[in-house]
């Protein structure tokens, strides 16, 4: 079984940068595809970013692009979400997950392992 611990999160003025770590054990890291989701009160949880195993391939949801980069490291057995130029709509829990389905990458429904979450919250 995989255990996800993510960190990095805080307070963060808008147009400032975080990078988000999550840290997996208890499972082969490698044979992995990963992913960030964040959740705003109120609102449905959203696929934010996602990296194949090798992290030859990554994708972002639109509103993100440019901004947010995935990445991973296998031997450390760690996927990284570096946040640049942040904004207060930025403002929600983010998750790292482990993909387990050969389905559309953006559906939660996907990942079958999910961390405790990270808080990050964007001033304006």
């Amino acid at each position: 079984q995989v255990q996800l611990v993510e960190s990095g999160g805080g307070l963060v003025q808008a147009g400032g940068s975080l990078r988000l770590s999550c840290a997996a054990s208890g499972g082969s890291f490698a044979s992995y595809a990963m992913g960030w989701f964040r959740q705003a009160p109120g609102k449905e949880r959203e696929f934010v970013a996602g990296t194949s195993r090798s992290g030859a391939n990554t994708y972002y949801t639109d509103s993100v692009k440019g901004r947010f980069t995935i990445s991973r490291d296998n031997a450390k057995q760690t996927v990284y979400l570096q946040m640049n130029s942040l904004k207060p709509e930025d403002t929600a829990v983010y998750y790292c997950a482990v993909r387990s389905r050969y389905t559309t990458y953006a559906s939660p429904a996907a990942y079958e392992y999910w961390g405790q979450g990270t808080q990050v919250t964007v001033s304006s």
